[in-house]
């Protein structure tokens, strides 16, 4: 098994402009995130960007870096047009590493590779965790996932999923209160249709990008992760965490 890992960096965050170049313990978010791609398995990894600051910023470093489109809807669009350029071939293995995830565990990159290869059925993969608290389970920037007994996704939401009036108890509950952790791996052939696809309803209600997938009925493998995954930094509050955690 081969895999590429693109790095997909906006600068425009509506939450924390400028994110990818934010500093955390004397380097930039992206370079964090850099050193934990290039510690997998993959056999390649490249930053896409929308913005010559960022492109400076990893070239500076030594990363592969490409400049493209400002109007990509979402991260996977801009993957897309990466694969493209990139000239890979309708069956590699592409996975999507967020470029605000700088504490992501290497083995949880090499399991979400690993998981689309061994699920020729699914178009796509992604990782979840047990949420264990309420706050969580009520936060909307924490993205919840209900799945299928086959590990196939059913819906992704920002509400609380499943009925936020149900109790689960005890080993239950890690069993249906399920975090959505933002990585994926895609097939260079699934990204050509996602590309042509328009953004479906839902995907702009509850602004999720995988649930454009569903919509047009591409199959999403999850599985728990192999390790715990620090949350991504969305807010200044997740910035200020990641800082005491890398202090």
């Amino acid at each position: 098994m081969q895999f590429t890992i693109v790095i997909p960096a906006r600068f425009a965050s509506t939450r924390l402009p400028g994110k990818p170049l934010i500093d955390i313990a004397g380097k930039p978010m992206i370079e964090w995130v850099w050193l934990r791609a290039i510690d997998s398995k993959a056999s390649r990894v490249v930053v896409a960007t929308d913005d010559q600051r960022i492109l400076e910023i990893c070239r500076d470093i030594g990363a592969e870096v490409y400049l493209t489109s400002e109007k990509h809807p979402s991260g996977t669009d801009r993957i897309a047009e990466i694969a493209n350029i990139l000239g890979l071939n309708d069956n590699h293995l592409i996975v999507n590493l967020q470029g605000d995830e700088p504490l992501v565990p290497v083995n949880v990159i090499n399991q979400v590779a690993s998981n689309l290869h061994l699920n020729p059925l699914a178009e796509l993969s992604t990782l979840c965790e047990p949420i264990l608290t309420d706050t969580e389970f009520y936060n909307p920037n924490v993205v919840k996932v209900v799945m299928d007994s086959n590990g196939f996704a059913l819906y992704f939401s920002r509400a609380p999923l499943p009925d936020n009036t149900y109790q689960a108890e005890g080993a239950g509950a890690n069993n249906v209160r399920l975090r959505h952790l933002g990585i994926y791996a895609y097939r260079k052939s699934f990204l050509k249709k996602y590309a042509s696809w328009r953004p479906a309803p839902l995907e702009k209600i509850e602004r999720l990008e995988q649930l454009r997938a569903l919509h047009y009925g591409a199959r999403i493998h999850v599985e728990i992760a192999c390790e715990d995954v620090p949350g991504s930094i969305d807010t200044e509050e997740d910035l200020v965490a990641v800082r005491a955690l890398f202090r």
